[in-house]
């Protein structure tokens, strides 16, 4: 009897132990959810080390909503602590790819076309720079992801518990920049590793009279299929024409990160897809995305200064 009563109090002890080890591992608040985040990236020395980044892969560019076509290219993603230059490379005079760079201080987005005129997807960064300035893009490809040094950033972060997204379970965390932004950015990461997977930011902005391309919220942001004309001036639409027209103008932008490989005692996704959906005000809805296959990630590679200059 003595022995049943030590085994029963042995596997008692032991149903305690991983009850009380669940208990500890779930989230419940932001902080939580970062410092779980941080660790599934690596320990604090392995992230310490790590300097500068350069992935470097295959990018595809695929319309997949009003209209048709794929490009095959190349992608580089390039950072130095808070400093980021990406790039996508396709050849096709149309549609050349993008070049998004932050110095730190200033942000460039360069032009795609043969008219020298910014893409979609390029005006949306150029006026929504905080996805730039604040490291978002890229996820944790970039040495300047935010959550690394929260407190430097200034950020607020707001815990929204489990998420189902795409049929998934993911924990959600609101990113909120010090500088006020019009910019909706959420933040998705995998509940069992903790792992960033998904970046949504969205934007609605309402059409003004007489002037459809700037919405009059500080946004800018240029009417779809004009857009050699980033700073929104004008529409050549009439007052009343405007006024029929008048709605919503929807945007969301996903990044979605996947496969990932351990090298230099960091986690990171070599797989990085990018989403881009408008919602325009005519109705007519656009989609397009770029999916990036980063082959060679290596960490701690010096780079020439002249990656981060902007004009």
């Amino acid at each position: 009897m003595k022995r049943i009563a030590r085994v029963s109090a042995l596997l008692s002890s032991l149903f305690l132990s991983v009850f009380s080890f669940g208990a500890a591992a779930s989230v419940n608040s932001a902080d939580e959810l970062v410092a779980h985040h941080l660790d599934s990236l690596g320990d604090a020395k392995a992230r310490a080390n790590c300097k500068t980044r350069v992935a470097q892969g295959t990018a595809e560019f695929r319309i997949l909503v009003g209209g048709a076509g794929v490009l095959d290219g190349k992608s580089v993603l390039v950072s130095d602590g808070p400093k980021l230059h990406f790039m996508m490379k396709f050849p096709n005079n149309d549609y050349r790819g993008e070049q998004f760079i932050f110095n730190g201080d200033k942000t460039e987005v360069s032009a795609s076309t043969a008219r020298q005129a910014r893409s979609a997807l390029g005006s949306f960064i150029y006026v929504q720079d905080a996805v730039l300035r604040e490291g978002l893009w890229g996820g944790t490809l970039s040495t300047a992801w935010p959550l690394l040094d929260l407190e430097k950033r200034k950020a607020k972060v707001s815990f929204g518990g489990l998420k189902k997204i795409d049929g998934q379970d993911l924990y959600e965390l609101r990113y909120g920049p010090k500088k006020r932004t019009d910019l909706e950015v959420y933040l998705y990461f995998d509940p069992e590793t903790y792992r960033h997977v998904l970046t949504v930011y969205s934007l609605s902005v309402q059409a003004g009279l007489g002037n459809i391309t700037q919405p009059g919220t500080g946004t800018g942001l240029p009417a779809p299929g004009t857009m050699d004309n980033p700073a929104g001036t004008g529409g050549g639409l009439s007052n009343e024409t405007a006024s029929a027209r008048q709605q919503q103008i929807r945007y969301r932008l996903e990044e979605h990160f996947s496969d990932f490989k351990t090298a230099d005692g960091l986690t990171l996704p070599t797989h990085y897809v990018i989403h881009f959906t408008q919602e325009q005000q005519s109705g007519r809805t656009t989609v397009s995305e770029w999916t990036i296959q980063a082959g060679d990630v290596g960490n701690n590679t010096p780079l020439d200064p002249r990656n981060f200059n902007v004009k």
